[in-house]
C-alpha cells in the first residue's frame, strides 16, 4: 500500500466516524447512518479525483472505502450512546480527519505535478468538503462557515506547508507529516484555545 493510498484510508476511516456521529445527533436510522458516513467520508476526495481527472475516482477504483465506511457507520449506530458528548467527540474526529485528507489531496496532485495553486486547492477541497456535505445535509451549520473558525484556513496553511516542504526537497512522507501536523495542530488550536480569524463587522454608515 501506498503512502497516498494510506492516508486515504486513513481519511475515510475517520471521516466515517464523524459522518455517524452526526448522523446519530440528527436521528437517522441504519440506512441514514451509512449515508451519512460513506458521504463524508468520500465526498472530498471524490472532488479531489474529478477535477483532477483521475482514470477512476479513488473509491469506484476500489470499493472497500465504502464497505469501510458502511462498517463504520454500523458499529457507531449501536454505540454512539456510549459517548459522553457526541459533538465533543465528533469535532475531534472532524480535526483528525482534516488534517490527514488535506495531506492525501495535496498528496496526490503533487504526484501529478499541478502546481502549486492547485496543490493547494485541492488539499483544501480533500479535506474540507466531505465535512460541508456532512454538516449540510443533517442541517447544521457548517464548520467550514462557522464565524472565524480555523478550518478551510487551517487546511490552506497545511497545504502549503507541503507545498513548501516539496520544495526544499523533503522526502515525501516528511511533506505530508508536515501538512497534517500543522493542519491538525492549527484545529485543535481552535477547539481548545479559541483561536480563530478576525471577522468583518459592519460599521453604521458616515454622513
Amino acid at each position: 500500500m501506498s503512502v497516498l493510498s494510506a492516508l486515504d484510508y486513513t481519511a475515510v476511516i475517520v471521516f466515517a466516524i464523524s459522518g455517524a456521529l452526526a448522523a446519530s445527533r440528527a436521528q437517522l436510522d441504519i440506512v441514514g447512518f451509512a449515508f451519512v458516513a460513506c458521504l463524508t467520508a468520500v465526498g472530498g476526495g471524490t472532488i479531489r479525483d474529478v477535477l483532477l481527472n483521475r482514470d477512476a475516482v479513488f473509491w469506484i477504483s476500489d470499493p472497500t472505502y465504502i464497505l469501510i465506511a458502511t462498517l463504520i457507520a454500523t458499529i457507531v449506530f449501536f454505540t454512539a450512546h456510549l459517548f459522553e458528548s457526541r459533538l465533543k467527540a465528533l469535532m475531534w474526529a472532524d480535526a483528525i480527519a482534516l488534517g490527514v485528507a488535506v495531506a492525501a489531496g495535496a498528496g496526490v496532485a503533487l504526484k501529478l505535478g499541478q502546481p502549486p495553486v492547485i496543490i493547494a486547492l485541492m488539499g483544501v477541497a480533500t479535506g474540507c468538503f466531505g465535512g460541508l456535505m456532512r454538516d449540510v445535509v443533517c442541517n447544521e451549520v457548517p464548520l467550514i462557515l462557522t464565524q472565524g473558525e480555523l478550518y478551510a484556513s487551517a487546511a490552506l496553511a497545511g497545504a502549503i506547508a507541503m507545498i513548501t516542504a516539496s520544495y526544499l526537497d523533503f522526502t515525501p512522507i516528511y511533506s505530508y507529516i508536515s501538512c497534517a501536523v500543522l493542519t491538525f495542530g492549527l484545529r485543535a488550536g481552535s477547539l481548545i484555545f479559541g483561536w480563530s480569524l478576525p471577522v468583518y463587522k459592519s460599521r453604521p454608515p458616515r454622513f
